[in-house]
């Protein structure tokens, strides 16, 4: 195995001499390597001494997604993180209206009438005795409850797709192309579609430019000249209030025509604006295109235009999407050529796992699944928000973004060297602080409580595991820590410490001592991570003790960092905090839980999260071993999905059982469809499901490089027997 591997040593999280030298160094490449906010090229790419460089191109592209038969329910993407464009078969929207989407994309229904946010109070909950409103429900208020989850919601900002007429002038359908096939290169990011229908050819261009939130394409067929072929662009209304929260496959309203408005705008020479309303949100369409076209409005639907060509076989456009148009569309040309050398510096840059030697007769699959995720989470997770779980492929819970999730759509950035797409979304914190320090108030709670499924603003959803849940709330620690691992630097410093310090201040606060000089103890009311518990009785969960105990300790260890005295306050709850619950010799999901091995044994595996995704804070190694097995003798594998399979994974390469970690990557029911999207593996959950791609990225990165206080011999999470040659460059190791 080839190795190129240094240690962050200790629980302290002090860097050792070696890894500092080299994130320093990777970090200069990186910077000098970066232009804008894009991907940084080589950054952390360097070779160890003797060691060969992995041929990147040839990693990535035996793994471009080709297809020929049509999938009604996931398209193909190009994006650019903050923008993406799905496609069928024929390149485009043509016969599936797939999501058109950007993280600025949003929409509100009115309020019910006569009513105000300000109406809606939450319910009262016994909080260490204190009465304490929380936002999981409110029996005065039933519409506005409902409102306030549903709204705002993400829009799909249109459909682009072809016009396909028959010899008789009847319209296409997708059962009239045949030699069908489309080919993903994703070196590029350019989609390339043919098709045969009614005996000419038809060959499609889809290229998203990797600045603007733009999508270019280039159509060539006969069928043009013919006037049988044209593009057209249609507009949907919002998914509106009382729909489904997952509203998968599909996003948007096509029969509902009267309650919104398209015009064009404007016109000038080759190109037109058209503007779309939407009750208050209103957003921008810029189409320029090459040559004779013309584009006109379809006399039969309202919220549809086409565009026609001339004489030319060849039909080429570009459609940018603003809230508020500042330029004119990119050319066809330039967003090619910007996606042909955006993609490259991506793929260039931070971490990469070439598994090619391997005799395991799994490896190509484990590595499609490392190839593609890097690629979907590039497209639909690089904006300036969190993204919502299913990215911007379709409407999970609204478009809205859970923050307890951040860490398994986000920190595969951190550990793959790629810190200029996660830096896009980092200062989330920063901006929702305002609120979270409102909350925390309004509760009684000193510092900053961050919401859990929320709007850009900060607004909570209300529900009862929205408002109590507590997992979510240290991950301004980790991630702060991650970022210090490879910026270690007072800027790093700098720029966490306001977030961090007030998140310290509620943890502390929330933590309630029993008497005096007694213990410190974590609820009631609690929602647990796997979201199984009555929260009006639940105190000290396992998962979120661990976390706790981390997030103090690194508050406390920043302090320090900045020349500060220690907080007595978040000492005295870190040296008191309540153990994690153990019972007949193993970790439950609380204290003090009942028939935890045969009724509370489903979803999420909380149990073993603190030694996995956790680097163990509180945590007794034989006891997680012997917590493990039992998770394997008992735990129902169909009430795992998604972001499971790397939580145990990362448990099981923490306790040196490489074998088993690999096979959680790998297993059955953590599922990824042929074009490399992740499979949520539960009903009620939308898919894809982005943090099971998220996971496996962070996982495979700790495996290779390993962690904070692992061992220090070659990768150190896959299995050393042989059967894995694992080579690997660029990455970091893990907490």
């Amino acid at each position: 195995m080839v190795n190129r591997r240094s240690v962050l040593h200790g629980m302290g999280g002090t860097l050792a001499a070696p890894l500092a030298a080299r994130v320093l160094a990777a970090e200069a490449d990186a910077r000098s390597a970066a232009t804008g906010d894009g991907a940084a090229e080589g950054a952390g790419a360097e070779a160890s001494a003797g060691a060969e460089r992995i041929d990147r191109q040839a990693l990535v592209a035996r793994h471009d997604i080709r297809r020929t038969d049509d999938d009604p329910d996931l398209p193909v993407q190009v994006g650019n993180g903050r923008f993406a464009f799905g496609a069928d078969i024929t390149g485009l929207q043509t016969f599936a209206p797939f999501a058109t989407m950007a993280d600025w994309g949003w929409h509100s229904d009115a309020l019910p009438p006569g009513k105000q946010i300000e109406d809606y109070r939450g319910t009262v909950w016994d909080t260490y005795g204190r009465d304490v409103y929380y936002w999981t429900g409110d029996e005065d208020e039933p519409e506005l409850h409902h409102w306030l989850r549903e709204n705002p919601h993400r829009i799909n900002l249109g459909r682009i797709g072809l016009t396909l007429t028959r010899a008789d002038g009847t319209a296409a359908v997708l059962t009239d192309l045949t030699e069908t096939h489309q080919h993903l290169e994703l070196w590029t990011g350019r989609l390339h579609s043919r098709f045969v229908f009614d005996g000419h050819s038809v060959e499609v261009e889809t290229s998203c430019d990797p600045e603007t939130d733009a999508v270019a394409l280039r159509v060539t067929s006969p069928l043009i000249r013919l006037g049988r072929l044209a593009v057209f662009l249609d507009f949907p209304y919002a998914t509106a209030a009382g729909q489904d929260k997952f509203s998968a496959p599909y996003v948007g309203f096509w029969d509902r025509p009267g309650d919104h408005t398209t015009e064009v705008s404007r016109r000038g020479s080759r190109r037109a604006v058209l503007t779309h309303r939407l009750d208050e949100t209103v957003y921008e369409v810029g189409v320029a295109w090459r040559g004779p076209a013309r584009l006109t409005r379809d006399e039969q639907r309202v919220h549809r235009y086409h565009l026609t060509g001339g004489r030319s076989a060849t039909l080429a456009a570009t459609v940018l999407f603003e809230p508020e148009l500042s330029s004119t569309p990119p050319s066809v040309d330039a967003v090619e050529r910007a996606s042909a050398h955006w993609w490259p510096r991506f793929w260039r840059s931070g971490g990469a796992v070439d598994l090619s030697g391997s005799a395991d007769e799994r490896w190509p699959e484990l590595e499609r699944r490392i190839v593609l995720s890097q690629y979907h989470l590039a497209v639909n997770e690089a904006g300036s928000e969190p993204p919502q779980e299913s990215g911007l492929v379709n409407n999970g819970w609204y478009g809205k973004f859970h923050t307890e999730m951040y860490w398994w759509h986000a920190t595969h950035y951190a550990l793959w060297n790629r810190w200029p797409l996660l830096d896009r979304s980092t200062d989330i914190y920063r901006r929702l602080l305002p609120s979270a320090r409102d909350r925390a108030a309004e509760q009684g709670f000193l510092g900053a409580r961050w919401p859990k499924m929320t709007t850009a603003q900060g607004r909570e959803s209300p529900n009862i595991p929205t408002a109590l849940l507590l997992w979510h709330v240290p991950h301004v620690m980790f991630l702060a820590e991650l970022d210090y691992q490879a910026h270690p630097r007072r800027r790093t410093l700098l720029k966490w410490e306001e977030v961090l310090f007030a998140t310290a201040d509620f943890m502390a606060s929330f933590a309630h001592q029993e008497s005096e000089g007694g213990r410190y103890v974590l609820g009631p009311p609690v929602m647990t991570a796997n979201e199984r518990n009555d929260s009006a009785t639940t105190s000290n969960p396992a998962f979120e003790l661990s976390y706790w105990r981390f997030g103090l300790r690194v508050a406390l260890q920043w302090r320090e960092r900045l020349g500060l005295d220690r907080d007595p306050r978040w000492e005295a709850v870190l040296a008191d905090l309540a153990p994690l619950p153990v019972q007949d010799g193993l970790y439950v999901l609380y204290e003090g839980v009942e028939d935890m091995w045969t009724v509370h044994n489903t979803n999420h595996p909380d149990p073993i999260a603190p030694y996995g995704m956790l680097p163990g804070d509180g945590v007794d190694v034989e006891i997680m071993r012997a917590t493990a097995a039992q998770v394997y003798k008992t735990w129902p594998v169909e009430n795992l999905y998604s972001w499971d399979f790397p939580l145990l994974a990362m448990n099981a390469a923490r306790l040196g059982d490489a074998e088993r970690a690999v096979d959680f990557l790998l297993h059955e029911r953590f599922g990824f469809t042929e074009t490399g999207l992740p499979a949520s593996g539960k009903s009620g959950v939308p898919s894809p499901y982005f943090p099971g791609a998220g996971g496996l990225l962070y996982a495979v990165a700790m495996m290779c490089a390993g962690w904070g206080d692992g061992p220090t011999g070659e990768t150190p999470g896959f299995p050393d027997d042989g059967r894995w040659t694992v080579r690997w460059e660029g990455l970091a190791p893990a907490l």
